[in-house]
């Protein structure tokens, strides 16, 4: 028979061992802190790390707001001025420039993100011939310079008659940007249950429709990844730019900078302004899809 006694002792015993569990938890948290050295070492080179980072980009920013005769000197704040800026609007053909990067990044974007994403979901969800050798194919490109495919890719443009035209740009940065991102949310949808396009067949939908409206939603940041991708590829490039497009008013941002270099000199003034401005769509861009580069770039890399 239980008598009354044995009740409360029974209920105590997990109390004695109360205690020494949370001093070994306490332990365990003290285990994992940086001792103070080590803190301050951490944070030293952040901010080490932040100033290198920061530097290239504060210094073209004085140095857009300088005068020409003080543009290769240090002295930031002597003399502040918008006259490059004006300057640069005014004189040269900088806003065409600018709508010309603006309609072939764009379009670049747009159609990249189309072929990637129906070429990933294709290669991650079916079976057809042929299929081992285009993912090759798309890996193998890839490791190809653009010094090696530049005079190719001119010839094949030169006959289509794209050459100077931005079609011919277009189709240039789609080689360069589509293997990449295609590769990368092949790896993205791998992740996607395949319930979910089983359930899609069962309400009736074609692989068309399944793909468009149950797997494109849940891919969110595997598209905001390859639209900053194929965005920055167009936007930045130079080389195809200044080999395929000839005449002020053809050039794209990236061609438009290398006017103010030439074998005599440099003009600082407008081309670290057109630097600033060059800048400011790419950072928007960017901050537009942050939220998902993260988890897209991971998704992306679990499988390939």
């Amino acid at each position: 028979m239980t008598t009354a006694t044995d009740t409360p002792a029974r209920h105590a015993a997990p109390a004695r061992h109360a205690a020494p569990a949370r001093n070994g938890a306490r332990k365990v948290r003290l285990r994992g802190e940086r001792s103070p050295l080590a803190s301050v070492a951490l944070h030293l080179t952040l901010i080490i790390a932040s100033v290198i980072a920061v530097f290239p980009v504060l210094w073209v920013l004085l140095t857009s707001l300088k005068p020409a005769e003080l543009a290769t000197t240090t002295d930031f704040f002597r003399e502040t001025t918008f006259v490059n800026y004006t300057n640069l609007i005014r004189d040269t053909e900088f806003l065409n420039w600018f709508a010309n990067s603006v309609i072939i990044s764009a379009l670049s974007t747009v159609i990249g993100v189309f072929v990637a994403a129906t070429t990933g979901y294709a290669v991650s969800r079916f079976r057809f011939p042929g299929k081992r050798g285009l993912m090759w194919t798309l890996l193998i490109t890839q490791m190809f310079p653009v010094a090696v495919l530049i005079v190719p890719i001119y010839n094949i443009m030169s006959s289509l008659g794209l050459l100077n035209q931005p079609a011919g740009l277009v189709i240039t940065y789609l080689t360069i940007s589509v293997p990449f991102c295609a590769w990368m949310m092949k790896g993205f949808f791998d992740t996607i249950p395949r319930e979910i396009d089983e359930s899609g067949e069962v309400d009736g939908l074609t692989p068309f429709g399944t793909f468009f409206r149950l797997i494109l939603p849940l891919a969110k940041p595997g598209l905001a990844v390859t639209a900053f991708y194929s965005f920055i590829t167009a936007w930045g490039e130079v080389a195809y730019a200044s080999a395929f497009l000839v005449g002020d008013e053809n050039l794209t941002l990236a061609g438009g900078l290398q006017k103010f270099v030439n074998q005599y000199g440099a003009q600082w003034g407008p081309m670290t302004a057109a630097s600033v401005l060059i800048a400011i769509p790419a950072a928007l861009v960017f901050l537009f899809a942050q939220k998902h580069l993260v988890t897209g770039m991971s998704a992306g890399a679990v499988k390939g």
